[in-house]
C-alpha cells in the first residue's frame, strides 16, 4: 500500500498551522464563495422577472425567512415524519433487490477469483469492498435523484406541501430516509462480506508426525512439509515439546502443535493467522544520502511515478528514517521493523536471489550505530525484522561492543535513526516514507473493516445530500445525470486537476480531442495556423477554469476509499476516519441549505 499523503493529526489538518491554512478555513472560502455567487445569481433571476428594486426585495426577504423562521422552527417530529415517506417509498420500489444482487455476486465469486494468487486476503477483501461501494452508490443515486420529482409528477406532493412543512424538513425528511434504508443494506452486505471473507481464507493443513526429519544444527527440532490445502503447502518446524508454526506463504502462517503422549501423539495444525489483520504502524521523517554520503534528494530511474526515489549500491548512499517515541514502555522486548522496497536492476543476474542490502540503527543524538544488520530485498516483499534490545554498536576505534538499544541507540527523547543502504554496485532501492515502518501492534481486524464500510458509507451520505439537491429543481433523469457527474468528478479528481493545471501532456480537453482525430502525437505541435490555435487554447483556457473549480468543489470520492488500508492489512488511522466524517458534515449542511432555498424557489403547485 502506497501513503503518498501523510496522515495529519485531525486538528493540524482542521485549523491553520505552519502545515498549510487548515481546512477549516478552506470550507468557510469556498462556502463563502459559493454563497456570494449563489446570491448574485439569485439576484439576476429576480432582477429579471421582477425588477432591480423587487429583485433585491425578494431575495433578502428569502434569506430573512430562512434564518429568522423556516431553520430555528424546524421540527424533528415533522422532520421524522417525512424520513418515514421518504423510507417507505424506497422499500415500495423494491430496494432489497440490490441486497439480493449483492448476495448472489458474492456467492458465486469464489469461482472467478484466483484462488492461486499470492495475497488471497488482499484479492478477497478488495472485492468485497470494491463491490459493496459500487452498488451502494449506484443505489443512492437512483433512490435520492428520483424521490421528489416522482412526487411532483405524480402531485402525491401536493397533500404535504399543503400541511404545516417546511421546506427544510421536507429536503432533510428526503435524505435521512435515503441514507437510513441504505445504511440498513450496507449493513447487511458488510455482514456478508466479512463471512465471505473469512469464509474463503479458513482452511486446515495436516502434517503426521513420522513424516517429520530432524532439523539441522538443533537438537531435538523437527522439521518437515504439511498437506497441500487451499492450493499450497507449508514448511513446518517444532521443537523438541512439539511446538512450532510453519512459514509465511500467501500472507499467513499457523500455529502447530503436539497432542497427546506417547505413541498416540498427533500433530494438530492450527487455523491460518498473519492474513486478516490491521497493523498499526509507527511512521517516521525520511531522509536521502548521496553516494558521497552527503544530504541528496534521492536519484530518479526513469519511472513515470515519482512516489519513491532510489539510492545507488555499493556506495554511501542511504535512506534514513528518524523515528519518535521509541521508548521501552512502547516496546518492552524487541522493536518490530517491517519494510517494502523496490528494487531496481542494471542488470539481472541471478534475479532468484534478491538484492543484498543493510540497515543500521543509529543515535541521532550521539551518532553511535550499530552492527550493520544485512537482510535481501525482493520486489515489494515484505521484510519483517525484530530489532533486539541487546545489539554490538561500532565504537570510534572499530571495535564492537555490547549495548542496550534504549539505553545507546536511542537519545533521551525516544529519537532513533535507521540507516537502509544497497550493499550492491550497480543496483538500487527505492523507497518512499510510509516504506518502512515501527509496527506498534496490532489493532483489531473486526473493528477495521467496520471503519472500511464507515468509509463507504460517508460516500453514500454525500451522494444522497447531491442526488436530493439536484432533485429539488430538476426532472428525475436530468438529476440522476448530475449526480453521476459529481461521482465521476470526484473520483477522477486528481487526474481532472492535473489537466486543468497543465501538468498533463497534450493540452486541454478541446487541444486533447484535435489531436486525437488528426492522430498527432502529444509533444508535437499542432500547427494548424495561429488564429485558430489561439482559439483552441482560448476555448481549452475556459474549459480548464472550469475542471479545476468543479475538482475543488465537488468531494474527493476517491480520498474516501479506505479499502486498500484494509486489503493490504493496515489499521485506518482515526485521525484520517475524522478528517472523513468532518468533510461529509461539511457536505450535509452546505447541500442541506442549498436545497432548502432550491426547493423555496420552486412554485411547486404551478
Amino acid at each position: 500500500m502506497e501513503l503518498e499523503k501523510e496522515i495529519l493529526p485531525i486538528l493540524d489538518w482542521l485549523v491553520p498551522s505552519v502545515r498549510g491554512p487548515g481546512a477549516l478555513v478552506v470550507f468557510l472560502a469556498i462556502a463563502s464563495g459559493l454563497a456570494l455567487i449563489s446570491l448574485f445569481i439569485g439576484y439576476l433571476r429576480m432582477a429579471i422577472r421582477l425588477g432591480p428594486g423587487e429583485g433585491f426585495y425578494a431575495v433578502a426577504k428569502a434569506m430573512g425567512t430562512a434564518v429568522a423562521s423556516d431553520f430555528p422552527r424546524t421540527v424533528p417530529r415533522r422532520i421524522w415524519a417525512m424520513t418515514r415517506l421518504a423510507m417507505q417509498e424506497a422499500i415500495r420500489r423494491r430496494v432489497l433487490i440490490a441486497f439480493g444482487v449483492f448476495a448472489l455476486v458474492v456467492l458465486f465469486a469464489g469461482w472467478f477469483l484466483d484462488r492461486e494468487s499470492d495475497h488471497p486476503a488482499r484479492l478477497y477483501l478488495g472485492f468485497v469492498l470494491t463491490t459493496a461501494q459500487f452498488m451502494i452508490l449506484v443505489l443512492a443515486i437512483l433512490l435520492s435523484t428520483f424521490s421528489l420529482p416522482a412526487d411532483i409528477k405524480s402531485k402525491t406532493i401536493y397533500t404535504v406541501v399543503t400541511k404545516p412543512v417546511r421546506a427544510s424538513e421536507i429536503v432533510l425528511g428526503r435524505i435521512f430516509g435515503v441514507i437510513i434504508v441504505n445504511t440498513a443494506i450496507l449493513a447487511l452486505m458488510g455482514g456478508i462480506s466479512y463471512f465471505f471473507v473469512v469464509r474463503g481464507l479458513h482452511h486446515r493443513h495436516e502434517i503426521a508426525v513420522e513424516d517429520l526429519e530432524l532439523a539441522p544444527g538443533d537438537a531435538g527440532a523437527k522439521q518437515g512439509v504439511t498437506t497441500r490445502e487451499a492450493h499450497h503447502r507449508h514448511e513446518v518446524t517444532v521443537n523438541a515439546e512439539g511446538r512450532g508454526q510453519t512459514d509465511m506463504i500467501m500472507d499467513h502462517n499457523h500455529e502447530v502443535w503436539a497432542e497427546g503422549t506417547g505413541g498416540v501423539q498427533t500433530l494438530v495444525v492450527g487455523a491460518p493467522q498473519g492474513a486478516l489483520v490491521a497493523r498499526v504502524p509507527r511512521y517516521g521523517k525520511m531522509r536521502f544520502m548521496d553516494r558521497t554520503g552527503r544530504p541528496a534528494e534521492g536519484i530518479s530511474v526513469g519511472k513515470e511515478w515519482s512516489y519513491r526515489k532510489y539510492i545507488e549500491g555499493g556506495s554511501l548512499a542511504a535512506a534514513v528514517w528518524t523515528f519518535r517515541g521509541i521508548t521501552p514502555d512502547a516496546f518492552p522486548e524487541t522493536l518490530p521493523l517491517e519494510m517494502t522496497l523496490s528494487v531496481f536492476r542494471t542488470y539481472k543476474g541471478d534475479i532468484v536471489s534478491g538484492i543484498l542490502g543493510t540497515m543500521t540503527v543509529k543515535n541521532p543524538r550521539t551518532g553511535l550505530s550499530s552492527e550493520p544488520i544485512t537482510f535481501t530485498a525482493r520486489e515489494y516483499t515484505l521484510y519483517r525484522h525484530e530489532i533486539p534490545r541487546k545489539l554490538k554498536a561500532v565504537q570510534a576505534d572499530g571495535t564492537l561492543k555490547d549495548v542496550d538499544l534504549f539505553e545507546s541507540l536511542v537519545d533521551e527523547e525516544g529519537n532513533m535513526e535507521l540507516w537502509v543502504q544497497c550493499s550492491e554496485r550497480s543496483q538500487y532501492f527505492g523507497m518512499a516514507q510510509a516504506d518502512v515502518y515501527v509496527r506498534s501492534g496490532d489493532a483489531p481486524f473486526v473493528w477495521n473493516f467496520c471503519k472500511a464500510y464507515i468509509g463507504i458509507w460517508l460516500q453514500m451520505v454525500i451522494v444522497t445530500c447531491f442526488g436530493v439537491v439536484f432533485s429539488t429543481f430538476l426532472s428525475g433523469p436530468v438529476a440522476l445525470f448530475a449526480t453521476a457527474a459529481t461521482l465521476v468528478v470526484g473520483l477522477f479528481r486528481v487526474f481532472i486537476i492535473s489537466v486543468a493545471t497543465g501538468e498533463q501532456v497534450g493540452g486541454g480537453p478541446l487541444e486533447s480531442a484535435v489531436r486525437m482525430v488528426t492522430q498527432l502525437n502529444q509533444t508535437i505541435e499542432l500547427d494548424m495556423g495561429k488564429p485558430i490555435e489561439w482559439t483552441i487554447r482560448g476555448i481549452d483556457a475556459v474549459l480548464m477554469g472550469v475542471m479545476w473549480l468543479a475538482a475543488n468543489v465537488f468531494p474527493d470520492y476517491w480520498a474516501f476509499n479506505t479499502s486498500d488500508f484494509v486489503a493490504s492489512g493496515f489499521n485506518i488511522d482515526g485521525n484520517l476516519l475524522g478528517q472523513h466524517c468532518l468533510i461529509a458534515l461539511a457536505f450535509f449542511v452546505v447541500l442541506t441549505v442549498y436545497g432548502y432555498f432550491f426547493l423555496k424557489s420552486r412554485e411547486i403547485a404551478a
